[in-house]
Formats: C-alpha cells, structure tokens, sequence
C-alpha cells in the first residue's frame, strides 16, 4: 500500500509522454504559408470582382460622353439639386426619390445665378436673437 502512490504517479507519467510522443508537431512554417496563400486568393477574387463591377457599371457607346454631372448638393434627407451637363448645355435638376424635375436650363460653363440676398451667419441670427429676447424681458 505504501507503493501505491508512486505506482499511480509513474503509471500517469508514462501515460502523458505516450500521448506527448503521439501528438503531431505543430508545422508553424506550414501553416503561416496557407495563411498567406489564403489571403491572397481572397485579395485577388476581391480586386477582380471591383473590375467586374466596374465594366458592368460603365455606360457604353455614344452615351458614354453625353452625360456628366458636374456638381450635385443635399436639400433634405432624400432631395438633392443636381446640374448635369448635356451636350452644350446645363441642366439644374431636382431630384427626389422617384421623381426627376427640371429647375433650370444654363449654356454650359455659366455659372448659376446667385440669390439676391446673402444668409446671415449663424453667430449673428444667434446674437440677434438674444438681444430681441433680452429687450423684450
């Protein structure tokens, strides 16, 4: 009974150098070259699928130089005013969600009229504000 430690102790031993010595080695080298390789085969599908997409999205034959839009600006969530060059003209569109509207018609490199009137800074409309809200208290 008194061996009987030291039996278990060895016989758990002899039981993990087995199954140490059974075990693979790890092949680091190996494994960080599939690592690389996948990398580059996803970096590869990826550069060639922008190319596709590219091809796909371009306008082709006459229409291809017809149409350029020079400046587009956001007039609300979904709305934007958009000046599209047409042949020798511009054009100053409205643009909103299902819905194409013509504002305006330019020879083309005019530039469009500006209003009459200038907007006050925000600093201003602010300090104005308060001074009416104070003279009124």
């Amino acid at each position: 009974m008194r061996n009987f430690p030291v039996l278990l102790l060895s016989a758990l031993l002899s039981g993990l150098a087995r199954a140490e010595s059974a075990a693979p080695t790890a092949d680091v080298g190996g494994s960080l070259l599939q690592l690389l390789l996948g990398l580059a085969v996803v970096l590869a599908l990826m550069w060639g699928s922008m190319i596709l997409l590219k091809r796909i999205a371009a306008p082709r034959g006459a229409a291809s130089g017809m149409l350029k839009v020079i400046t587009a600006a956001a007039v609300g969530p979904r709305e934007r005013v958009v000046i599209v060059e047409v042949g020798d003209k511009w054009l100053v569109l409205g643009v909103a969600p299902g819905r194409v509207t013509p504002l305006q018609e330019l020879p083309k490199g005019e530039t469009p009229p500006t209003a009459s009137f200038a907007a006050p800074d925000f600093a201003a409309r602010l300090k104005g504000m308060l001074e009416r809200r104070n003279h009124a208290s």
